[in-house]
């Protein structure tokens, strides 16, 4: 159940089960959609320092560094593709149609992007610059 902090160890396991790297960030794209969860009308915090190795300060391209949702996508190449499963991976939370972490629903996960609802398993959810993605589970 939430509050679910950032892991602080086996950070190279859960950046590598996310199909990233840990290493220098790139600068080809840098960009900063934010995220917001809600679990029966209850505001759930997105910690900082997701995908961030606390032993090393290495980070993924996928990264949180605030408190506030923004995640900061800092990526080698122009046009390589993050999806919000690779975040939710890093940060050792389970995130699946019907489920946050240990909030399972008898409804799908309820996914918005920019006030417009998206459908499909939110884990496969595109990441892309200045999104404003709100998972609400009820």
């Amino acid at each position: 159940m939430p509050p679910w902090p950032a892991p602080v160890s086996g950070i190279p396991a859960l950046v590598e089960g996310a199909g990233l790297d840990l290493g220098p960030m790139g600068t080809a794209e840098h960009y900063h959609p934010t995220l917001r969860i809600v679990i029966d009308d209850e505001r759930v915090a997105i910690p900082p320092n997701i995908g961030v190795d606390p032993s090393t300060g290495a980070m993924s391209a996928v990264h949180t560094h605030e408190g506030d949702g923004t995640i900061h996508i800092e990526a080698d190449t122009v046009g390589e593709v993050f999806t919000l499963g690779q975040l939710f991976t890093q940060w050792n939370v389970v995130l699946g149609e019907d489920q946050i972490g240990g909030v399972k629903s008898d409804n799908p996960i309820i996914v918005t992007v920019n006030g417009q609802q998206v459908m499909g398993d939110p884990a496969g959810l595109r990441l892309r610059p200045d999104q404003q993605i709100l998972l609400e589970v009820s």
